[in-house]
């Protein structure tokens, strides 16, 4: 056997063994998950006082350093949690937009795993090579009110030039100090993003950001490329074909791509929508398991070998995606029958004081949607559309809604249910029928784009599907996961 073959051999060795780790270390990160899942932020709306009172353990554990950076527009402190003594420095920063919070969630899993007992082997391999830097929460002013600008009313994400925000200057000036070798820029995306021409979610959605308008690639951002590679190849293992790439067109405002020009090899990830997670739970899962992974093949170099050309074969975002899509389904409309498609988003109305949300659903579009998809898809195929109607009695107050079979009434094509008082409080129904006033007159059911999707399917006469409020209710078995009706005062 001659010596170029025994290299070649040992080169073939050498990386099988280098991504066999992560793999391994991949499968025993996503089975222990919730050993490590930090359960005082269990919901979407986090505020930054539940992150500081998380904070305070950490400051006084010798492990990590907790370091006060910025503060935002409002006041509300920026913090820089350290860990590691490696020479490679890795950045991660989360929520620069207020309601993108899942990145944040599986940040403090990391930490919670970070200083537990266990891995001992994979986390001195870690904080051995690398120093890993935490700033969760750049927006935390957007976080209070769940909105993705801040108080100034700006995209953070867009403020890489003017600097015009105290939170972009303080991501400007941490990034600086660091001198961040590696960059993860954590974000969450609509729902409502798919696979490129698939029907499935793109749950998470990865870029390496372009630092020019020519997207060339020099080595700093083909290992980003590299490192997203690594990543998706996790995903896949948990939500098979719901990995989405974005369009790497160069914009000169955005962070990511200049931090990406300023030498930092950046890694954009967004967490996007998976079926019946509505507050992201699996997808923060996700995010823990493949964020780790990641440093993990920073910390043993394996990611060099991967080949740079498969980051081109992960498919590209499309929007394509409803919360429900009806097919085919005929609306009587001036005298005539049509054959139209449906597509349904159920949007989210905050209570006032944001930590928690009702539905208030609309038709985003309708004709021939065969180029769309759904969360749910019902083919409606010989069902035409009927409109709901009110219930002939009125009631008194809400607490006798709750001797009404509801699922009769909407067997009987009723939608609507007049009450003489709604508490000023009652912001939706909980019943799959709407609540109106005595004043309240539903208009006439013209299908188009902007209202709310209320409506019954029926056959040969007989009432075999509810629509209230977007949800799609089976009256013949009764399935269907159902949010809220609207109340219409």
């Amino acid at each position: 056997m001659t010596s170029k073959t025994l290299t070649v051999l040992f080169s073939l060795f050498l990386a099988l063994h280098c991504t066999a780790q992560p793999k391994d270390i991949t499968s025993a990160l996503y089975e222990t998950y919730e050993t490590y899942k930090e359960g005082k932020l269990d919901h979407r709306r986090v505020k930054h006082s539940e992150i500081l009172e998380l904070l305070v353990a950490y400051r006084s554990n010798p492990k990590f350093t907790v370091k006060k950076v910025g503060t935002s527009i409002e006041g509300r402190d920026l913090n820089l949690i350290s860990i590691g003594s490696g020479s490679v420095n890795v950045f991660l920063w989360s929520q620069m937009h207020g309601n993108e919070p899942t990145a944040t969630q599986a940040i403090f899993d990391i930490f919670k795993f970070l200083d537990s007992d266990s891995f001992k082997k994979e986390k001195e391999a870690i904080l051995e090579n690398l120093t890993l830097h935490f700033l969760p929460m750049l927006n935390p002013d957007g976080a209070e009110v769940y909105q993705r600008r801040n108080t100034l009313g700006i995209d953070i994400n867009r403020d890489a030039l003017r600097l015009q925000s105290p939170e972009g200057q303080t991501l400007k000036r941490v990034r600086d100090s660091l001198e961040a070798d590696f960059g993860f820029n954590l974000h969450d995306q609509s729902t409502y993003y798919n696979a490129e021409l698939t029907e499935k979610p793109a749950t998470i959605s990865y870029l390496a950001p372009p630092y020019n308008y020519e997207k060339d690639i020099n080595e700093s951002r083909g290992n980003a490329m590299k490192i997203i590679v690594f990543m998706n190849n996790i995903i896949q293992n948990y939500a098979p074909g719901q990995v989405g790439r974005y369009n790497d067109d160069f914009e000169s405002r955005a962070f990511g791509d200049n931090i990406q020009k300023w030498g930092t090899s950046t890694i954009l990830i967004e967490s996007g929508g998976y079926a019946n997670d509505v507050e992201k739970q699996e997808i923060r899962k996700l995010n823990y398991v493949s964020i780790l992974s990641a440093i993990y093949t920073i910390a043993n170099r394996s990611y060099l070998e991967i080949p740079i050309e498969d980051y081109e074969k992960i498919p590209h975002n499309d929007r394509k995606l409803f919360d429900l899509k009806i097919k085919a389904v005929i609306y009587p409309l001036l005298g005539n029958d049509y054959v139209l498609d449906l597509g349904i988003n159920r949007l989210e109305v905050d209570y006032e004081e944001h930590n928690n949300f009702y539905y208030s659903s609309r038709i985003i579009d309708q004709g021939d949607l065969s180029t769309y998809y759904g969360y749910q898809t019902l083919d409606a195929t010989g069902y035409k559309i009927r409109a709901g109607a009110v219930y002939p009695d009125t009631l008194d107050s809400v607490e006798e809604l709750a001797k009404i079979n509801v699922t009769s009434l909407l067997k009987l094509g009723y939608a609507y249910i007049r009450l003489n008082k709604i508490p000023k409080s009652l912001l939706e129904s909980v019943k799959p029928i709407h609540l109106i006033s005595k004043g309240h007159e539903v208009p006439e059911l013209r299908l188009k784009v902007g209202i709310n999707p209320t409506f019954f399917l029926e056959k040969e006469g007989a009432i075999r599907y509810a629509v209230i409020n977007g949800f799609l209710i089976d009256l013949e078995n009764g399935e269907g996961k159902f949010g809220n009706a609207m109340i219409f005062r």
